[in-house]
């Protein structure tokens, strides 16, 4: 076995951020969709437990969504499509169950 006093390999990394570069652009925040150009529809969620907040009883879902899981209190409420409901918009969720964490 022969020893050697090379020294290890050295890992290119990134360029660094220059003029014009896109990344010094970024405002760090998500660009806004038009939700009917995305195919987003607005969905209210009933029933469920009487301390869920309300800005959790709101989502924007696809079309075709037919569930929607809350993460609540160490478990996860469950809500389906009510399907009387047809094409109105928004969209409403009834609350079907709710499941505990596993520990």
């Amino acid at each position: 076995m022969t020893l050697s006093s090379d020294s290890a390999p050295t890992v290119p990394t990134a360029d660094p951020v220059v003029d014009g570069d896109d990344r010094t652009n970024r405002t760090g925040r998500a660009p806004t969709i038009d939700t009917e150009a995305a195919g987003i529809v607005e969905a209210v969620l009933e029933g469920g437990p009487a301390n869920l907040p309300v800005d959790l009883r709101s989502h924007l879902v696809t079309p075709t969504s037919d569930k929607i899981k809350v993460h609540h209190y160490g478990g996860y409420e469950h809500f389906e499509r009510d399907a009387t409901t047809g094409d109105v918009t928004p969209v409403v969720f009834r609350w079907t169950g709710r499941t505990r964490i596993a520990e």
